[in-house]
């Protein structure tokens, strides 16, 4: 119901084209029956907000892709800024409002506001009365005057930069509006070839594909991730009962007295009844898991084919990072700049500490062997090593997943999939431990590496801020041991 009355709102008030600006007091832009406030000024402490206005709603305001782009071309021509910004922003900051915070810098909403810079630059451009964050139309509306107060119409760049004070987040936004405009001006031909079509033009056919790609991509990634948890609690379960099992039989060998051998006996035969029932479960779930598995590569594979670009890439997180400086070497972790980060130095000795979000894709970063895997290290957690072809060794650590196919002898090349961020072991957040064996030079230091800054990556002590935010903290996790 809440959505149907924004989205009737939208339609009275976002009628007709956006009018000019008046200098002379602070509400200069006229859209339809409204009156929105300028971007020449921000607003002078009589925003009305709406009630618990720094905290998500129970149910969020859901958009089809369709209603999202009427949105930003509507509030990028209210304040002049390109439409395909916007979008792009929205897509990095929440992901079309999937993932609205807080985040752990305080930024919140539609758009990744923080609450200080909703103060002075938020809009009520629905015209229901307050300013939300959380609202779609407010959120893209009060993105537009930002942007437009910092600069977009003559230099879109600066502006983005002023969103979000980073090149690197500057490059990832204006390499996605370009995919973003030129899915639209395709879809506008498909729309005059087909005019006569009784099937409406598949006007966002690009975009939306890669978008649910990812969406699959990420369920399927915590499918494969739950069913793993699943599968190894299970096998925990089956080998104790088999080790007591075993112990009960060894007693009723070697017991001294006859009641004490029959006691053992019966005691075997109890828990070998558990031990069948334990080891059916962890048969059943190891299917389960197969089966995610398969789904995962399957659609790794399909995420694989459609990374054309660089803007497809970024939203195809799963899709491993490469670069033309490079023919060896690809980025270990998936899902860009955006959400990937990395220290220029370990705590207490050359490594790399590469955080990002549970269940990332881990890729093995060039062709080589496979030395040693295992699946429960006490300080490394699931993890392995390899020798790539130009004669270094490395060594992964903290997988919360890693694929059947990495053991002993494999030959991986350069992008194969090979498990899922997590932090098994000692490790107090999630985050890939990237190391060389000896551990005698920095991996962040070589120049593959440091190619990819910005683009597969950010450094930590590059972390962006949103709008009016102060530095966030640089360092995502700790590792608990120094040995780890």
């Amino acid at each position: 119901m809440k959505r149907l009355f924004i989205l009737a709102a939208c339609a009275l008030v976002l009628a007709g084209a956006a009018g000019t600006a008046r200098a002379d007091d602070s509400f200069a832009v006229v859209q339809g029956a409204l009156t929105l406030p300028s971007p020449e000024f921000p607003n002078a402490g009589n925003l009305v907000l709406a009630p618990a206005w720094t905290s998500p709603p129970a149910q969020p305001i859901v958009l089809a892709y369709a209603e999202l782009l009427d949105l930003w071309q509507k509030a990028g021509a209210a304040y002049g800024v390109p439409w395909n910004v916007l979008g792009a922003i929205n897509k990095i900051e929440s992901n079309f409002g999937r993932n609205m915070g807080p985040s752990s810098a305080g930024a919140i909403g539609w758009m990744q506001f923080m609450p200080s810079t909703w103060l002075r630059w938020g809009t009520d451009a629905d015209g229901n009365g307050s300013a939300d964050p959380w609202n779609p139309v407010d959120a893209v509306y009060s993105a537009a005057r930002y942007l437009a107060a910092s600069g977009a119409a003559t230099d879109i760049r600066q502006a983005v930069f002023s969103y979000n004070h980073a090149w690197w987040y500057v490059n990832d936004v204006i390499q996605l509006a370009q995919l973003y405009g030129s899915s639209d001006a395709s879809a506008a031909q498909d729309a005059s070839a087909d005019a006569t079509s009784e099937q409406p033009p598949a006007a966002d056919s690009v975009v939306v594909s890669l978008d649910q790609l990812q969406q699959q991509l990420d369920e399927a990634t915590a499918a494969v991730t739950a069913a793993n948890d699943a599968y190894q609690a299970a096998y925990a379960k089956a080998t104790d009962l088999a080790v007591k099992e075993q112990a009960e039989n060894d007693l009723s060998m070697q017991a001294p007295l006859l009641s004490d051998r029959l006691e053992a006996q019966r005691q075997a035969a109890e828990i070998g009844v558990q031990v069948d029932q334990a080891q059916a479960e962890v048969d059943r779930l190891k299917q389960e898991l197969e089966t995610a598995q398969a789904k995962l590569t399957q659609l790794q594979e399909q995420a694989n084919n459609a990374s054309f670009n660089e803007p497809a890439r970024q939203i195809l997180s799963a899709a491993p990072a490469t670069t033309s400086t490079s023919s060896t070497y690809v980025f270990p972790v998936g899902g860009g700049s955006s959400v990937v980060s990395v220290s220029h130095h370990h705590h207490d000795y050359p490594a790399a500490d590469i955080a990002a979000p549970e269940g990332s894709p881990l890729y093995a970063l060039s062709d080589g062997t496979v030395l040693y895997s295992w699946p429960d290290d006490v300080r490394c957690g699931t993890g392995f090593t390899i020798q790539t072809t130009d004669g270094q060794t490395w060594t992964y650590c903290h997988l919360s997943y890693m694929y059947p196919s990495v053991v002993e002898g494999a030959q991986l090349h350069a992008g194969d999939p090979v498990g899922l961020v997590g932090h098994t072991g000692h490790a107090s957040g999630p985050h890939l431990h990237l190391q060389l064996q000896p551990a005698a030079s920095y991996p962040q230091s070589q120049q593959w590496f440091e190619s990819y800054a910005g683009t597969a990556f950010q450094w930590q002590d590059d972390v962006p801020t949103k709008p009016g935010a102060g530095p966030t903290t640089k360092l995502v996790f700790s590792i608990t041991r120094a040995s780890d």
